[in-house]
């Protein structure tokens, strides 16, 4: 009971996590149709910036100016690069976010370096929230669920109950309208663009502390959060929390599971012998094959649903 009620939480607060990263990534996606290269580098930035920020005047300035400014930085992409390259379709645009990526990467080695930085969670988070079963649930991990919580409550409170929420989702389909009506298309998709960084950048605010803030970082969860974006369905926000939440508590339950595929097989009197094929593949642990089960939920997904969880067929 212990290992499963801790396991589960566990999952709980990684997928929340792994919902805060991709959230920007599917607003981005769903309102623009730009699928972003980058993504993943913007939540290294957020996690850098916080940690000057931090370092000079707190934490909690940094939770709340960090995202401003990765936000403003995104913004700027969009403006000064993005836009230029988006008549030429959707190929110039993944090309340029995929070059974006490397050089976000090369200036945050050029200013901080290549190893990772000190970056802490603050005194009053790192105690315990609670003790169940003689064991502690970190308060952080608390705090990052809460706050993972809070942003799904304000995306779907400004998408489906402001004026701007309303101005987005009309300047999705129908541009031309909008525009006709005085608002400026263009920059409601500057500002959906930097808000999704800002959202990256939050994760890395939130993230940098409790994992390693280091120049690789963006390569350890870039291709995480593509798998949780098809798995959901492209441009589902519901999809991709419900694929967050799935990925993050099956890959902390498989992680925590030393036993083999010859003994979990051997539970359903399937038994195999050393003269079975492949019989040295099935010895491996289930925490050993924990790294590439989202990446086989993702071939799944893609043979048997295309659209993802909770994607919609176009057409």
């Amino acid at each position: 009971m212990e290992f499963t009620f801790f396991s589960l939480l566990n999952g709980l607060s990684y997928g929340l996590m792994l919902f805060m990263l991709s959230s920007g990534l599917t607003l981005i996606f769903s309102m623009m149709g730009v699928l972003n290269f980058a993504h993943a580098s913007f939540y290294m930035v957020g996690a850098y910036l916080a940690y000057a920020i931090s370092s000079q005047i707190g934490f909690w300035p940094a939770l709340v100016i960090a995202p401003l400014l990765v936000g403003i930085i995104g913004a700027a992409v969009e403006r000064f690069g993005l836009r230029t390259v988006h008549k030429w379709g959707h190929i110039p645009e993944l090309l340029f976010t995929f070059g974006l990526s490397y050089v976000i990467v090369e200036v945050v080695q050029l200013i901080w370096g290549r190893a990772a930085v000190r970056y802490v969670i603050p005194p009053e988070l790192s105690g315990s929230l609670f003790t169940a079963y003689s064991t502690t649930f970190p308060m952080y991990r608390g705090f990052m669920m809460l706050i993972a919580l809070l942003m799904l409550l304000a995306i779907y409170l400004m998408l489906t109950r402001t004026r701007i929420g309303l101005v987005i989702q009309a300047a999705l389909t129908h541009p031309n309208t909008v525009e006709t009506l005085g608002h400026n298309v263009p920059r409601v998709f500057m500002l959906v663009f930097g808000g999704g960084c800002a959202l990256a950048g939050l994760a890395g605010v939130i993230g940098g502390n409790a994992f390693v803030t280091e120049p690789s970082m963006a390569a350890t969860v870039g291709s995480i959060i593509f798998v949780v974006v098809v798995v959901g369905g492209m441009g589902s926000l519901a999809g991709a929390f419900f694929a967050s939440l799935l990925i993050g508590v099956m890959q902390t339950f498989a992680v925590a599971l030393d036993n083999s595929l010859v003994t979990l097989f051997g539970r359903f009197g399937v038994d195999f012998t050393p003269d079975t094929p492949g019989y040295e593949v099935l010895k491996l642990s289930i925490s050993d094959v924990a790294p590439i089960l989202p990446y086989l939920l993702l071939v799944l997904i893609l043979i048997f649903r295309p659209m993802g969880l909770m994607g919609k067929r176009e057409g």
